[in-house]
């Protein structure tokens, strides 16, 4: 096929294999229900235009920075990552700074949000952040996604929720699978050789019996990169498994995901490397970085609909694996830097929520009662010294047992047809538990082990008033928290120099306020505004690429603007405008200086879509973030990213995509760091370790070829 030169699947061809077999399943499968079955005419273009924000949430939505994000928006978005799905919540970013199976970098209201925390992401109630990772907290790994598979996202913005507890600070992301898929499909993708990324998706529905059906999802995913001196060798596998069945009015499913991957790692690289020509901005230092990861899970749904009163419950195991290599600064040590981050777990849970209509007096009340919970059984979690991925050395590895359990109650009064106020409160209690495997001090051995407990009482309060059924005002104000490491609610002795260490608190809490605005005119423009702050006493973190913990020892603000507009011209053209302002500050100065490290001050996102004709569309994005600040007074480039998809359907069972990712071939930091490090050079030299920026550089254009076939 002319399209496809350097489709060499080799480790994929099973999936290849798999998904023809699906395929004659699913047909024979729809060809016996003569009831439930779908036409096998593929539904024409104009069903599936893209409507993106298309859905006016005056007087239901409690704030004006939430939002849904629709199967049919995700559907025509270019994605270079997967974890790229939350970048359709206004104002946040996600970049990369290592290898492809990676958590990605998240950024979101003035918060550095390292790979997770203060954002609740989930799926299906399940949660996707780690607690007392091997990597840092709340490490929000979303490869195991199938973008394709996703039903919606909710988004919620700030910390007015009572129904979300941990890492809630800044939001939260509710990722569903999907209950049904328009087309049965087949795709193949390959990039015409440019970095030999290949992948193969099959996705469908069976019918299983008269109120039953089967959602399947398989996915293999190759990709050398473009890396000058690492070939990534990416090999990403998917499964997802979806049954669902009606019985009364009660809805049951039962999800089956699995995930594993490996890669290698081209990480930030040091400028002074590449301005003294020891390297490209595509070079690595240390060339034996990367990682494996695997995650399993299984989750059963249940929800039942009566008169006026509704159940939603869910539970859920997952079995977690991650082994890490990276080398950030060199040779700062004489035998170098590189250490081995491994994460073993599996997490169980369940989350149950009542919700009942009522009056209150002649109030017209909606009341939801909830209970949560989550244990982390943690085998092993820790960092050792390693050189060439061969362990050689340990800063400490841990078991830690760190169980949760929450209640809340979330209230709406609706006052008059146009005036509603919400109020709610959370409690939750967390228990930790550590017991030390290896340390590189014998006395922390047993010094770092140990219980811990923590409780916390959240809050919120909000109101909305609707002048008409097209403009709503909000204003709104609420607690959220963070859980802090485990290992550092417990550990007396810094595994590094074997020093005295600093415990953190368990829970942190955060304090938000916002007012805003929503307006949906015409059928045609979706637009809102919101004023927000926040507030944290003290920002503690556990550093997880050495182990220990590190106390700022002052509080910090942050207050910012947030725009957004979706306008639909005509059948033919939309557009979208996001735009928000974040200031974050300490508030002491800390090293000479009041900025936050790493705070995105100014993100701009804008995108067109053009339904041409019934058969063709292109879709057009760029996201642009301006300076901010990095350790040392230094400060970040802007960066700006364009990326483009244009899609023809062939026929009643082929159509065609071209992704062209980084459109202009930028050249621009996908993420930058200021920190010191020391190259081979500057040992050999005597040289002491270098305060210098770290960046990681944009893919170059590629352009990624998709055929998919329905049926």
């Amino acid at each position: 096929m002319r399209y496809f030169p350097k489709i060499e699947l080799n480790s994929l061809s099973s999936l290849v294999v798999l998904s023809a077999i699906a395929s004659i399943c699913t047909s024979a499968s729809f060809a016996q229900d003569t009831d439930n079955s779908r036409s096998n005419t593929v539904a024409p273009v104009e069903e599936i235009r893209i409507l993106g924000r298309k859905m006016n949430l005056v007087g239901q939505a409690s704030t004006a920075s939430e939002g849904i994000v629709t199967q049919d928006e995700l559907a025509i978005r270019p994605l270079l990552r997967t974890g790229e799905v939350l970048e359709t919540v206004p104002g946040l970013v996600a970049s990369q700074h290592s290898g492809p199976g990676k958590a990605n970098q998240y950024y979101l209201r003035g918060f550095n949000l390292d790979h997770g925390n203060d954002f609740a992401t989930l799926i299906d109630a399940m949660p996707v952040n780690m607690r007392t990772h091997g990597h840092g907290q709340g490490y929000t790994d979303l490869n195991f996604i199938i973008p394709e598979l996703i039903g919606q996202i909710e988004y919620q913005k700030g910390s007015y929720y009572p129904s979300t507890g941990d890492f809630s600070g800044t939001g939260t992301a509710r990722l569903s699978v999907a209950n049904s898929l328009r087309d049965n499909t087949i795709q193949l993708g390959s990039d015409f050789g440019q970095e030999s990324w290949n992948r193969v998706l099959a996705t469908g529905q069976v019918t299983t019996g008269a109120r039953s059906s089967l959602l399947y999802g398989l996915e293999g995913e190759t990709t050398d990169g473009h890396w000058d001196d690492v070939n990534t060798d990416l090999q990403r596998k998917n499964l997802w498994l979806k049954q669902q069945w009606q019985q009364g009015n009660n809805n049951f499913s039962a999800t089956f995901m699995g995930y594993h991957n490996r890669w290698n790692s081209a990480d930030q690289i040091p400028q002074r490397a590449v301005e003294q020509g020891f390297i490209s901005e595509f070079g690595s230092i240390d060339t034996t970085s990367g990682g494996q990861s695997h995650r399993y899970s299984v989750s059963a749904q249940w929800s039942r609909q009566e008169t006026d009163v509704q159940w939603a419950g869910s539970v859920y195991a997952i079995d977690y694996g991650m082994d890490l290599w990276a080398n950030f600064t060199y040779f700062v040590e004489p035998d170098g830097d590189q250490h081995h981050q491994l994460d073993d777990r599996k997490i169980y849970g369940w989350d149950v929520a009542r919700t009942q209509n009522s009056v209150w007096g002649s109030v017209p009340a909606i009341n939801t009662v909830g209970s949560q919970l989550r244990y982390d059984d943690i085998d092993e979690v820790g960092v050792l010294r390693s050189q060439a991925r061969r362990d050689t050395g340990v800063y400490r590895t841990d078991a830690v047992d760190q169980w949760s359990t929450g209640i809340y109650w979330d209230n709406e009064l609706r006052w008059t047809e146009r005036f509603r106020s919400t109020m709610g409160v959370r409690y939750d209690y967390y228990d930790f538990s550590v017991t030390p495997l290896q340390a590189a001090f014998l006395p922390s051995l047993l010094l770092n082990g140990g219980s811990a407990n923590d409780s916390i009482v959240t809050t919120s309060l909000g109101a909305s008033y609707a002048f008409t059924d097209t403009i709503e005002v909000y204003v709104n104000a609420g607690q959220g928290f963070h859980s802090n490491d485990a290992r550092g609610t417990t550990i007396q002795v810094d595994p590094v120099s074997g020093e005295a260490a600093d415990q953190v608190d368990p829970l942190v809490d955060t304090r938000g306020f916002e007012f805003g605005l929503r307006t949906y005119l015409n059928d045609q423009l979706n637009a809102s505004i919101a004023l927000w702050s926040l507030a944290i006493d003290s920002e503690l973190v556990f550093v997880g690429d050495s182990g220990s913990t590190e106390d700022t020892g002052v509080g910090s603000k942050r207050h910012g603007l947030e725009l957004t507009a979706y306008y639909y011209l005509n059948s033919t053209w939309t557009f979208d405008l996001e735009y928000a302002w974040s200031k974050a500050r300490f508030d002491e100065a800390l090293d000479g200086s009041r900025d936050i490290p790493g705070a995105l001050e100014h993100v701009l996102s804008a995108g067109v879509n053009a339904q041409l004709t019934d058969e063709l569309y292109f879709n057009l994005r760029l996201r642009h973030f301006d300076d901010y600040p990095l350790d040392g007074g230094l400060k970040a480039d802007a960066s700006t990213l364009a990326n483009l998809r244009i899609a023809y359907r062939l026929n009643d069972k082929f159509d065609i995509s071209m992704d062209v990712l980084n459109l202009f071939d930028s050249a621009d930091r996908d993420i930058e760091y200021a920190y010191e490090s020391r190259l081979k050079s500057e040992l050999d030299a005597g040289l002491d370790p270098v305060m210098d920026r770290h960046f990681h550089i944009f893919e170059p254009r590629t352009a990624k070829l998709n055929l998919r076939y329905r049926f």
